[in-house]
């Protein structure tokens, strides 16, 4: 009996934690969805739509909505259960799947960040005949792969540096490294970027004068030192990550005073904004306002319950077709 008693409870945390996990997250995952059968996208069922708006990243057509790489490499932002859930569903084969469905939804470019996983699904994908583009972020690191192999094995349009590092290296003074990193990068024969939490990293880069082909701009501070928290009157302690309601705003005022095109990352606030549709909706229509006509957004897609893929497409097609350029 009691063994009984064990493993039903069991299997009740089991479930309970599945449904959490669910519906945290996700770019369009509306309350309800848990209740449904797992959701499989079918590439295949239907023609490919036509290409969303597109913007110009050097001599590349990309679309305004580019597909983001959190989900696939697990990173949540929800904890390590929502994490392994990402983790477990995104195999190699599935990610393919996923690449190719938002390429026939309209999207034709991936933000990817671990070149020696991704490697394989890019060929893969193209031996498929893909058309799909492919940004690289990179942390700059010497102990990751160089610039010169991701290169070589993943054939980037661009190559950014890694927005959590660029935080940390501005704020110990070694900016260098990162303006070091970039003139690599183009020597390398592809575009150069640096992706930052901090609009004030970004700021400093446009009054210097870098040239760089392109920024990635997190709409959430997140890097906030404990120093930098203490000084904002909300908060008392933290617990996770610091997502500010006034951040967006921001990081959109510096954004629309750079000269190069600037892709929005974090629009939806790592999921805390998908618990209802008219919120994802609001926040694709805030992004594309705040933005410049010349910017794109990058969204990670969690499509394991809910067609999130056709959904984020939709919205981009509402919000900026009239600002294509």
């Amino acid at each position: 009996m009691d063994s009984d008693i064990h493993e039903a409870q069991a299997i009740g945390r089991r479930e309970f934690l599945l449904g959490l996990s669910a519906a945290a997250t996700g770019s369009a995952l509306a309350i309800g969805n848990t209740c449904r059968a797992e959701h499989t996208p079918s590439a295949e069922a239907t023609s490919p739509a036509p290409l969303l708006p597109t913007i110009r990243l050097g001599d590349h057509r990309v679309t305004r909505l580019i597909a983001g790489s959190n989900p696939i490499n697990g990173y949540s932002y929800m904890g390590p259960v929502m994490d392994r859930h990402m983790q477990e569903y995104f195999t190699p084969e599935r990610i393919v799947e996923f690449l190719w469905t938002c390429e026939r939804e309209g999207i034709n470019t991936h933000q990817f960040s671990r070149p020696e996983q991704m490697a394989g699904v890019l060929q893969t994908l193209r031996q498929r005949g893909s058309k799909m583009k492919f940004i690289c972020l990179h942390s700059g690191a010497s102990g990751r792969t160089s610039i010169e192999k991701v290169v070589q094995d993943t054939q980037p349009i661009a190559i950014v540096h890694h927005g959590g590092v660029t935080d940390r290296l501005f704020r110990e003074g070694k900016s260098r490294e990162v303006h070091d990193f970039v003139k690599r990068v183009q020597d390398a024969g592809v575009l150069a970027g640096v992706s930052a939490h901090n609009p004030d990293c970004i700021k400093q880069i446009a009054d210097e004068g870098w040239q760089v082909d392109l920024f990635m701009t997190c709409f959430y501070y997140l890097t906030r030192t404990p120093e930098e928290l203490e000084k904002t009157p909300v908060v008392t302690v933290q617990v996770g990550y610091p997502f500010f309601a006034s951040d967006p705003l921001a990081m959109t005022k510096v954004v629309r005073q750079l000269d190069q095109p600037c892709l929005g990352f974090k629009i939806l606030a790592a999921g805390r904004m998908c618990d209802h549709d008219y919120k994802v909706e609001a926040a694709f229509k805030f992004a594309f306002e705040h933005l410049k006509p010349i910017d794109g957004v990058i969204v990670g897609m969690y499509p394991r319950y809910h067609d999130q893929i056709r959904q984020n497409a939709g919205y981009t097609r509402q919000f900026a077709t009239l600002r294509d350029t």
